[in-house]
């Protein structure tokens, strides 16, 4: 990235005309770009994106929630084409409004099977499918592959009696996303910034009668009335369910003396958290804090390695084995000393792991952004520390975006 300059502009909800904040124009802009780039170098003829983080990353559009993942909305890119995009109807209409940089014609209702909701005899894959081959043929790259991402099956299936050879896109749209602009670090870094702030909500909230829920709802509303776009989820991990970590919350009641460890992950313009914080609950006990302070020193190793031209397997090298925190092999310990990209997805690339980086590291560059994550089991048998922070890899070394203070365990609402 040439003239990097700094990690991120000011962080902030609006656009102002006093600071440099985001320029949305010249995000828009860079995505594009990037895909284009990475289509040209490809042997391919045209993308077909349904993964909605590349159809975003491509035109700039965004349906979430209940819809967004039903497996309708699709995108083609042609090689010297602009984006076509498909929608419900309405979103198409909206799009045709209010996202001038998409031509009107571009933007087209389309309805496949709703993950098979609408069966496939209904013939929408059909029609679907020999709208796309004439398109191809237009742009003349019909007799060249073209790449997918994912796809319902019956669509697949109709594009290989049309024909048409069907190559892997997401590894290209995965590379495309991998460095990220001033703008994106910048959207990054605000979405840390919402989590610091509700982190000291967590930790005002922390005390014996709360429960988990309790405390993913209180976190939920306040990045909503910060301005969150989707609380992907929030995990809340107390007690005695800290070890073996299960992932998710439950309504336990929070006792005293508790080790809980949170990870919030959200997203801001569409750009996401992953993040991780332990604290204990009035008092902490010396396994606990041995625990912590291992989880720590393994976390501070592996950001000071997030350097350019390091590679990912010398990180996942300055981790414990699995069999070193009592997993019995890498598998059964993956996501627990792990590292994953960050950007419109949650797990992009590079995915840092003892699993898959060791036979295939990759090389850091300036602008990967992902978040590092550490977990060690206490000697007490049920308490465990989770740390996670989530680095920028710049030309003077990582600078990390997640700023609530980890450097040792704290303790809410200390007795």
């Amino acid at each position: 990235m040439d003239g990097f300059g700094p990690v991120v502009a000011t962080p902030g909800f609006h656009g102002v005309d006093f600071e440099t904040r985001v320029d949305f124009d010249r995000l828009r802009a860079y995505r594009l770009a990037r895909a284009r780039e990475a289509l040209e170098r490809s042997d391919l003829g045209a993308l077909l994106l349904f993964d909605f983080y590349n159809i975003r990353y491509v035109s700039q559009t965004w349906v979430g929630g209940a819809l967004g993942d039903k497996m309708t909305r699709y995108c083609l890119l042609t090689r010297g084409g602009d984006p076509i995009l498909w929608d419900f109807g309405s979103a198409a209409r909206h799009h045709q409004l209010f996202a001038p940089w998409l031509a009107k014609e571009n933007c087209r209702a389309g309805m496949l099977g709703m993950r098979g909701a609408i069966a496939p005899s209904a013939g929408l894959f059909e029609s679907a499918v020999r709208e796309i081959v004439g398109l191809l043929g237009d742009a003349g790259v019909l007799d060249q592959p073209v790449g997918l991402d994912i796809v319902e099956l019956p669509f697949l299936f109709e594009l290989e009696r049309a024909g048409v050879q069907v190559r892997d896109a997401q590894q290209i749209m995965l590379d495309a996303r991998q460095i990220k602009s001033p703008d994106e670090l910048t959207l990054l870094a605000q979405a840390a910034a919402m989590v610091d702030g509700v982190y000291q909500d967590v930790f005002e909230a922390l005390k014996p009668g709360v429960r988990e829920n309790e405390l993913v709802a209180l976190v939920n509303r306040r990045l909503y009335e910060m301005g969150s776009d989707q609380v992907e989820a929030v995990n809340a991990v107390s007690g005695e369910r800290c070890n073996p970590h299960p992932h998710n919350f439950t309504d336990r009641l929070i006792r005293p003396g508790d080790q809980a460890f949170f990870d919030i992950i959200h997203s801001f313009n569409g750009y996401r958290t992953c993040y991780y914080r332990t604290l204990s609950v009035g008092s902490s006990t010396g396994p606990q804090r041995d625990a912590y302070a291992k989880a720590r020193e393994w976390m501070d190793v592996a950001i000071d390695l997030a350097k350019p031209g390091v590679t990912t397997d010398v990180i996942a090298r300055a981790w414990p084995a699995a069999t070193e925190f009592g997993f019995a092999n890498e598998m059964a310990a993956f996501g627990l000393q792990f590292g994953h990209g960050l950007g419109l997805g949650l797990h992009e690339r590079p995915i840092i792991s003892r699993l898959n980086s060791l036979t295939e590291p990759v090389e850091l560059q300036v602008g990967m952004v992902f978040a590092l994550e550490t977990y060690c089991p206490a000697s007490d048998g049920v308490s465990a520390a989770r740390i996670e922070e989530e680095v920028v890899v710049t030309p003077d070394g990582p600078a990390v975006l997640t700023h609530f203070p980890a450097h040792e365990l704290m303790i809410a609402n200390k007795y």
